[in-house]
């Protein structure tokens, strides 16, 4: 069990930069793959990218701009973004997937239902 704590949202002009912190409590956080979504008003909570133990991916619209990464010691995955623009905007959510043993520990979940647990939410506004 892991419980999710976002931080780092806020309001940033076009072009601008935010770093997204979510800290996880709870045993072996090496063992889920740490995924990012975002959702903006009246529209689907959309995968964004993750990074497994080995691995990371992202959605062609953010690919180049944002960048996905942990550290285990901390217990802490990160989602920096740059050039950031207004269709950016949206509330952005950090979750985790349990990587079962003897599955293949670089298996990166696309759909929000194979991930188990989830952070507050925390809100990036792009300004033009």
């Amino acid at each position: 069990q892991v419980q999710l704590v976002e931080s780092g949202g806020g309001l940033v002009q076009a072009g601008g930069s935010l770093r997204l912190s979510c800290a996880a409590s709870g045993r072996t956080f090496s063992s889920y793959t740490m995924g990012w979504f975002r959702q903006a008003p009246g529209e689907e909570r959309d995968f964004i990218g993750a990074i497994s133990h080995g691995a990371t991916y992202y959605v062609e619209s953010v690919k180049g701009r944002f960048t996905i990464s942990r550290d285990n010691a901390k217990n802490a995955v990160y989602l920096q973004m740059n050039s950031l623009k207004p269709e950016d905007t949206a509330v952005y959510y950090c979750a985790a997937h349990y990587v079962r043993r003897g599955h293949d520990t670089d298996y990166i979940p696309h759909d929000k239902y194979e991930y188990d647990y989830w952070g507050q939410g925390t809100q990036v506004t792009v300004s033009s």
